[in-house]
């Protein structure tokens, strides 16, 4: 049996008539730039996750940078962000002219909120925590030292659509927070988009109107903006998979639970851990293992899907190294790095593949 990392045509097939009626729609009314649909996908997402406000744009990577910019972060800033992630969260700071400060993560994959006050310095404008694999950072204690230090935070929400701490969604911590809609995301469009969203009237009519070339309304610049706009045929999709997402989650979670109960006796690899009171949302699913490389090639001999999410911390990047930073100062991304290795896990996946998978492992 083959099974895929990810099967995002098993998803199309399950909600084929809704996808099809609404980019349909989309092609009808030739609403391919912006729009009513747009809008809509606005409202609705903003609803779902409970903010007062959500901004489209053209990806995830463009609403960090947009949210940014929005912050007046600049030349001489810093900004703190986790040692492992996708490097759009340190890529945004360091092409706004400001820097990335690393800071370890703990094991949960996120952010180790007990290194953050020692990395803040008199330059240090903001936080930006990762939800890393759909699992929540430590809002509560992040927000803490952020307002004791006046520093904005960013939630990067990248991989975290619905996650929670204490019944709250990520995203709704911080003063702004950032989402992709990247198609394998677990709220994926089919093609590159993403969102920006905050409780903040100030933020959310600046992203807007950089966002737009700068313009509140059409050839009208207050600002040199930039052009990141949500297709219209991506938002008719995504308010389609909206209605579906928390069933997809809780399929997400039950493979999960699934994983952990058959790899329970796995000494030699180590589980995803969850915080208390906290809601995985599993937009992957990573394990760890001293025989990665060897387990990696055997998954791969016997049809089993898998990836790496990361192999390099980003302080070890070459695009890092003037910065100066040992990886001896980040321990636990360095370690995870070369441990990690995520398994199969998509809303569609079966209990008999998963079933598989666990069993290829033995």
């Amino acid at each position: 049996m083959k099974i895929p990392f990810v099967d995002l045509h098993r998803q199309y097939l399950r909600i084929k008539d809704e996808i099809d009626s609404a980019m349909t729609a989309v092609i009808a009314d030739s609403a391919y730039i912006g729009g009513a649909i747009v809008k809509q996908f606005e409202v609705e997402f903003a609803d779902w996750l409970g903010v007062d406000f959500m901004v489209a744009c053209a990806n995830g990577t463009d609403s960090i940078e947009i949210l940014l910019d929005a912050l007046e972060v600049g030349r001489g800033d810093e900004v703190i962000v986790p040692a492992l992630s996708w490097i759009s969260t340190a890529e945004a700071v360091g092409t706004r002219g400001a820097t990335p400060v690393f800071v370890d993560i703990d094991d949960t994959y996120c952010i180790n909120p007990s290194l953050i006050e020692a990395k803040i310095t008199p330059r240090t404008k903001g936080i930006i925590p990762v939800h890393l694999y759909g699992c929540p950072a430590n809002m509560p204690v992040i927000m803490d030292i952020a307002q004791r230090h006046k520093l904005f935070v960013l939630e990067d929400c990248a991989q975290a659509h619905g996650a929670e701490v204490a019944g709250q969604k990520v995203g709704t911590f911080g003063d702004c927070a950032s989402f992709s809609f990247y198609p394998g995301k677990n709220l994926g469009a089919y093609g590159d988009a993403g969102c920006m969203v905050t409780n903040r009237s100030d933020i959310a009519e600046k992203v807007r109107i950089i966002a737009n070339h700068g313009q509140p309304q059409k050839h009208t610049h207050v600002l040199e903006g930039r052009n990141s706009r949500m297709d219209g045929i991506h938002a008719a999709v995504l308010s389609v998979k909206l209605k579906h997402l928390n069933t997809w989650t809780d399929e997400r979670i039950a493979a999960a639970a699934r994983y952990n109960e058959l790899l329970a006796d796995h000494s030699e690899l180590t589980l995803p851990r969850i915080p208390k009171n906290c809601k995985h949302v599993y937009h992957l699913y990573v394990i760890q293992s001293e025989e990665r490389h060897a387990l990696q090639g055997h998954l791969t001999g016997h049809g089993v899907g898998n990836s790496i999410h990361y192999p390099t911390p980003l302080p070890a990047m070459e695009c890092y190294q003037s910065l100066n930073t040992p990886l001896s100062d980040y321990p636990v991304a360095a370690a995870a790095c070369k441990r990690i290795l995520s398994l199969p896990m998509f809303g569609e996946i079966t209990m008999e593949e998963v079933q598989t998978v666990a069993r290829t492992l033995s």
